[in-house]
């Protein structure tokens, strides 16, 4: 395949271009920095240097790459993720006007298919409603995951839709800081929490997304995440158990409604999505499905770069990845 990613610099876009380039495809990856076009050829890119809201600019750089399929990973999310629905505006533009310019840019290509990158915690909301300050940011995923469907609908492209769970891995600036607080007893859990939120390692996103190009069916949404949903808390106690830390503080949900209240909402949210679609139909099956394995995987990768082994990531990351 020769595959575009737009946003091929982000959390996704790394791992994605690694395991593309490692399984032998010709990949292009979009990025607005012309500073991280050197890291993209590192990781086995050729990089297109362009805005996604630049309609004129966007249409050059991917019919110029002549590719067959295109990824729709366009973000402009805080490392450690949004604290504030404020924090989601710059995204959510890229969800409306991005996504138009690039299906656009897409059939001006001759593109056979479009893989779109959604976020299952927003675009679900029949199912667990959305926090109210995030409305606004329901609405772009809504408005991206219309758009891809409603281009395969008029032929334009095959568009499929991934619903993503929440990213985690050893790369990812939230987990680096979620083990960082978890070390010195900060992580809390909290009494009485009893949302669920799916998870999913980035490496397990990056592979799904490569068999929905190979065998996913046009005009279908497969929910891309771990085997098991968890609350904070779980999570919370889970990554201090697999970094040897002491057990967390567990402080009452009163805390976060007071002093953090959209942490609070996010805490309410139930969200107990099934990957058996991604795996009946597409093949895919994740390397680390519970985030107990995963978070073992990432301690296991921080030893590796200091006594020179391999870990399930580092082999996950040279190709030898499960669909």
């Amino acid at each position: 395949m020769n595959v575009f990613i737009a946003g091929g610099s982000g959390a996704i876009g790394v791992p994605l271009v690694r395991q593309l380039a490692a399984g032998g495809h010709q990949v292009t990856a979009l990025t607005r920095s012309a500073s991280k076009a050197e890291m993209l050829r590192a990781v086995g890119a050729t990089p297109a240097v362009a805005d996604a809201l630049d309609a004129e600019a966007l249409r050059r750089v991917v019919v110029a790459a002549h590719p067959t399929h295109v990824i729709h990973q366009l973000t402009a999310l805080p490392q450690t993720g949004p604290k504030s629905a404020k924090e989601l505006t710059p995204t959510n533009r890229l969800r409306i006007e991005g996504t138009r310019n690039l299906i656009d840019a897409a059939a001006a290509a001759g593109v056979k298919r479009l893989v779109v990158g959604s976020f299952a915690p927003l675009a679900v909301s029949s199912a667990a409603p959305a926090p109210s300050q995030t409305d606004e940011a329901a609405a772009a995923i809504q408005s991206m995951e219309s758009q891809a469907l409603d281009a395969n609908a008029r032929h334009l492209v095959e568009g499929i839709v991934l619903r993503y769970g929440l990213f985690y891995g050893p790369e990812n600036a939230m987990t680096k800081q979620m083990i960082a607080l978890a070390r010195r007893r900060l992580l809390p859990a909290f009494r009485g929490d009893h949302g669920l939120l799916p998870p999913v390692h980035l490496e397990d996103a990056a592979s799904a997304t490569i068999a929905a190009l190979e065998h996913g069916r046009p005009g279908s949404i497969y929910d891309i995440v771990d085997d098991r949903p968890v609350s904070m808390s779980e999570l919370a106690r889970t990554i201090a158990e697999t970094v040897g830390a002491r057990r967390p503080f567990a402080i009452p949900l009163w805390v976060p409604k007071l002093l953090a209240p959209y942490l609070a909402q996010v805490l309410s949210v139930r969200l107990p999505l099934s990957n058996a679609k991604a795996r009946a139909e597409l093949g895919w099956r994740p390397m680390f499905p519970t985030i107990r394995e995963g978070y073992s995987d990432i301690v296991r990768h921080l030893d590796s770069t200091r006594d020179g082994t391999m870990s399930d990531r580092d082999r996950l990351a040279q190709g030898r990845h499960a669909i």
